[in-house]
């Protein structure tokens, strides 16, 4: 399933599921991470318990205390520990944090220093979604900072299987290949089969994992409600949007967001030129602290 072939279906196939149980391995997912989503589930969250768990982890700690000082939550008083940083990011953001980390650490395997390097990137698109998300009306900014982290969260994934994942993809951007045609055309799946799989096994929200499922898909913006729902489509389009705002920023050629698809986010969120503007800012300021 990937770009130019029709879609009807918002479930991953059984072919699909059996080609990436068969090629990738799949990290389980982590008791942190389900912890907070079960708190999150409840009328009262344990915040304490919460913190606790995440002050053992010092990258979730810091992850916790960076989220809570970035541009999407700041105030004039930043926060230096993790309870008062819980406090102000709310229990759906919290699980934002969590989940952050640990995709961060169960990915391994692979040069460290891309990783890092890969994970700044997805962060900084993961705050600029939630920055785009809060002047938006109907779009959570905690889903679409979830979504934007765990959009392409499979590349890793895909790199540390396959020897020559970093050379197919170096080609294909030298020759202004799409990312997905070039997944298609020398792997036996894509990120976007490989990060909704990812996502369903964690038991994030499953418009996220459809979200996921379609984000490459070229005709996404007319896809009936019946096959992707509009909340779904407004998820990928904050994306879209950000991974063009962070491009521009670090003045890199956009290798995943194509020119249709970033006027065709505009257009479905309606975003004003001041208000990118806006945003670009933040951002500037964001991405100096990375």
């Amino acid at each position: 399933m990937g770009v130019g072939k029709e879609v009807n279906n918002l479930e991953l196939s059984h072919d699909d599921i059996s080609l990436v149980f068969k090629n990738i391995d799949i990290p389980t997912c982590p008791a942190i991470v389900s912890l907070a989503m079960s708190e999150a589930q409840r009328d009262e969250p344990d915040i304490r318990k919460l913190a606790a768990a995440i002050e053992q982890d010092v990258g979730m700690a810091a992850l916790t205390i960076k989220l809570a000082n970035s541009p999407m939550f700041r105030t004039s008083q930043p926060v230096s520990g993790v309870s008062v940083a819980l406090a102000r990011l709310g229990i759906r953001n919290v699980v934002c944090v969590v989940v952050a980390a640990a995709l961060r650490s169960c990915m391994t395997g692979v040069d460290a220093k891309w990783l890092e390097s890969f994970w700044n990137h997805a962060s900084l698109v993961a705050t600029a979604a939630g920055l785009i998300a809060r002047k938006q009306h109907g779009i959570p900014p905690d889903a679409a900072y979830t979504f934007a982290l765990f959009h392409d969260a499979a590349i890793p994934l895909l790199r540390k299987r396959f020897d020559n994942y970093c050379e197919v993809i170096k080609q294909a951007m030298e020759r202004r290949q799409p990312l997905i045609d070039a997944e298609n055309e020398y792997f036996p799946c894509t990120h976007p089969i490989v990060g909704s799989l990812l996502a369903r096994n964690w038991g994030l929200p499953k418009n996220i994992g459809q979200s996921i499922l379609f984000h490459h898909e070229s005709n996404v913006y007319q896809l009936p409600e019946a096959t992707l729902a509009g909340a779904s489509v407004s998820l990928i389009a904050v994306t879209h949007v950000a991974e063009r705002l962070i491009a521009e920023l670090n003045e890199n050629a956009n290798f995943e967001v194509s020119d249709e698809h970033y006027q065709e986010a505009l257009h479905h969120l309606s975003i004003t030129i001041e208000e990118l503007e806006e945003i670009r800012e933040l951002l500037e300021h964001e991405s100096s602290r990375v």
